[in-house]
């Protein structure tokens, strides 16, 4: 149950950014003991791995916070965040995943699962993202990029340490967010209908 939590958590982190949960789990399975890395994730923690991946943040920590590119690396990162979360929750729940010889029993054995589970999580925290993104640079004109940008990041750091230190914690963050998503898709679709219905009033305005 708590690595199940844990490795959720570091999924919806990966969401929002695919780098902090990944540098996390490596930090502290190499300097502390309050992670335990399993031998087929133990890669996360050389050192070389790491430097790429704080390279990594750097990059996306300074794009997400400039408008126009925030939106293009967010389509960029429809991919990677989904990977980083299937990975993050892989190695977050201690799950042992071996080399893929056999995708039959690879497929029976059902560690393909929490992989799948993470990259769904990531999925879905990075479409929600993505979505008040350009909710939120459409009403501010690109201004509010840089702040809701500094709150995911920030977000992303809290429910990493959360996954971890307190993983019970998550359970009502998850709850949180699907209110969250629920609330965000009805933002989207009364912005859609506002701006359609606008658009229609001009229309019969020049006619």
């Amino acid at each position: 149950m708590l690595e199940l939590a844990t490795g959720s958590g570091l999924a919806l982190s990966a969401g929002l950014n695919a780098w902090i949960p990944l540098i996390f789990l490596g930090v502290l399975s190499r300097f502390t003991d309050l992670v335990e890395l399993p031998g087929t994730w133990a890669w996360l923690e050389n050192g070389w791995v790491m430097a790429i991946l704080v390279v990594l943040l750097v990059l996306e920590f300074a794009a997400d916070k400039i408008p126009v590119l925030d939106s293009i690396n967010d389509v960029v990162q429809t991919v990677i965040r989904p990977t980083a979360g299937g990975i993050a929750f892989g190695a977050g729940s201690m799950s042992e995943t071996a080399t893929v010889t056999d995708p039959g029993a690879f497929v029976q054995s059902g560690q393909w699962i929490p992989i799948v589970a993470g990259v769904v999580l990531a999925l879905g925290t990075h479409a929600a993202k993505a979505g008040g993104r350009v909710v939120a640079n459409t009403v501010s004109g690109g201004t509010a990029a840089p702040v809701v940008s500094a709150a995911e990041d920030a977000t992303s750091i809290g429910v990493s340490f959360l996954a971890v230190l307190a993983p019970l914690a998550i359970i009502p963050v998850m709850i949180l967010f699907v209110v969250g998503v629920i609330m965000l898709i009805r933002s989207l679709v009364k912005h859609r209908r506002a701006r359609a219905a606008g658009q229609g009033g001009g229309d019969a305005y020049y006619v």
